[in-house]
């Protein structure tokens, strides 16, 4: 990585990561060893979620982030779905309302009781079928209380109106699998990275692809979002197989801003992005180090600050929400460290060093907190609005009295942009396949033995109709 001398005045510019005691950290987690790309972990102010490894199925476990320390091996978890979970997302509004999506081609809202879980919860609030293959990604929206977007291997991202169970848009401009999604600040603007080698800027409403750009010497693989500066950041690949960073222009997708190489080893660079401070985290897959930069709306952009480095390789990082840091100890980014070999889950506070004891406004802008801006219907209906903003001064409460509710629906097609989404749709597990192979074998034997016994029905009653014909004389003329 080319490195530069910090000059410039930064306030962050002496940053520094801390891990959590050994009693802080959660022990005894049997971390999922798939090898898909993700974090496999979701964080916010009340629990904290993780893939585990689970044999005939997918499986994850929810403990309140109060509750460090050793894990036990029967700990309760949620097992419901009949494949392998590829990635967890808690709503940003409601914080006992998780949605997972997995191999079995399903998306399934949970709802996590007040104080963790006392027992193996199978039911989901919701299932929401309607991709043909198996899922990999899920986002909610930013703004809006009931909209979640699913990417499958079907090369399908769905928006789901949570208010009626149900898909409401399919978005098809994808010719290859979808690695990663990225959403503005106020959720009008969804910025995707696809196996096809292309960035894309899509209006998620209408599906229309607003930009596009051809990565073919920077291959991109995640992108998200610099908050209101019209900017995007890609990591990735450059054609000598060096990670690298990209600032790109959402006007302008022509040509990137700026090109970084990082380094040269092979795990996939995660970026994570805080919009208050303006800072950026690099985290390599397998990486022990975390490395910040500051993002500038001059030249050059990208001004790295340091580097975190632990000799413990990362599986995957939750990030906790801001409204969930501790304000006194001048914390302003916390992760939480996945380390598979250890079943380990370490949080690390990114700390800004400050001798004051009062609260530092000037590294707690007002941020987006738990009230939901929008609601679906409003959204659906063409309605932006920034997130609702709340300070972190007095401690943080939440204003949010809405209750999430599940819809009571018929079981019917899924209609989207005029294709039924349920018909044909596969089996999700061996055992579904056996039914459906069983069943249609009944099928084909009962509907053969009508239809011999259709044939000789058919042969009885033309030969009573022959029979009639032969029987029959020509009447004598009268007389």
């Amino acid at each position: 990585m080319s490195w530069r001398p910090t000059y410039r005045s930064s306030k962050f510019r002496n940053v520094y990561g801390k891990v959590a005691n050994r009693e802080h950290c959660f022990d005894g987690i049997p971390i999922t060893k798939n090898v898909h790309d993700n974090h496999f972990c979701a964080v916010n102010a009340k629990y904290l979620a993780i893939v585990t490894e689970s044999s005939g199925g997918g499986s994850f476990i929810v403990i309140p982030v109060s509750q460090a320390g050793r894990i036990e091996p029967h700990h309760p978890k949620v097992c419901g779905h009949h494949g392998n979970v590829l990635d967890i997302k808690w709503n940003p509004f409601f914080e006992n309302i998780i949605a997972s999506c997995s191999e079995d081609s399903s998306v399934r809202i949970w709802e996590i009781p007040d104080g963790g879980l006392r027992r193996n919860m199978t039911e989901a609030m919701m299932e929401l079928y309607g991709h043909s293959r198996r899922v990999g990604l899920i986002e909610w929206h930013p703004t809006s209380s009931g909209i979640l977007f699913s990417a499958g291997y079907d090369y399908k991202i769905l928006i789901w109106n949570l208010e009626q169970g149900e898909p409401v848009k399919m978005i098809d401009c994808h010719s290859d699998v979808i690695l990663c999604m990225s959403f503005n600040t106020d959720g009008s603007l969804l910025a995707t990275s696809c196996k096809d080698k292309k960035l894309r800027i899509i209006e998620p409403r209408s599906g229309r692809v607003l930009q596009h750009a051809n990565c073919k010497n920077h291959r991109v693989n995640r992108v998200v979002f610099l908050g209101n500066m019209k900017r995007l950041l890609t990591t990735g690949v450059s054609r000598w197989n060096t990670r690298q960073i990209a600032l790109w222009d959402q006007e302008d997708l022509s040509m990137s801003m700026v090109e970084e190489e990082i380094d040269g080893l092979s795990g996939l660079l995660f970026p994570f992005y805080d919009a208050d401070t303006h800072m950026l985290y690099l985290a390599g897959k397998g990486d022990g180090n975390i490395r910040y930069y500051e993002i500038t709306t001059e030249k050059p952009y990208l001004q790295y600050l340091m580097e975190f480095r632990s000799p413990a390789p990362q599986k995957g990082l939750g990030v906790m929400p801001k409204h969930g840091l501790d304000v006194a100890a001048c914390e302003v980014f916390r992760f939480y460290k996945l380390v598979t070999l250890k079943g380990l889950i370490e949080p690390i506070s990114m700390i800004v060093p400050r001798r004051s004891e009062t609260y530092q406004e000037d590294i707690y802008p007002m941020t987006a907190g738990t009230e939901p801006a929008l609601s679906a219907s409003e959204w659906l209906s063409g309605i932006n609005r920034d997130p609702v903003l709340i300070s972190l001064k007095e401690g943080y409460q939440k204003p949010n009295q809405i209750v999430f509710k599940a819809p009571v629906k018929d079981k019917k097609g899924v209609v989207v942009n005029g294709i039924d989404l349920l018909e044909n749709m596969p089996p999700r597990t061996e055992n579904e396949l056996l039914r459906m192979f069983f069943r249609q074998q009944e099928e084909l034997r009962k509907m053969k033995e009508e239809l011999t016994t259709k044939d000789v029905k058919i042969r009885q009653l033309e030969l009573e109709l022959n029979n009639l014909k032969n029987s029959q004389h020509p009447l004598s003329p009268s007389t």
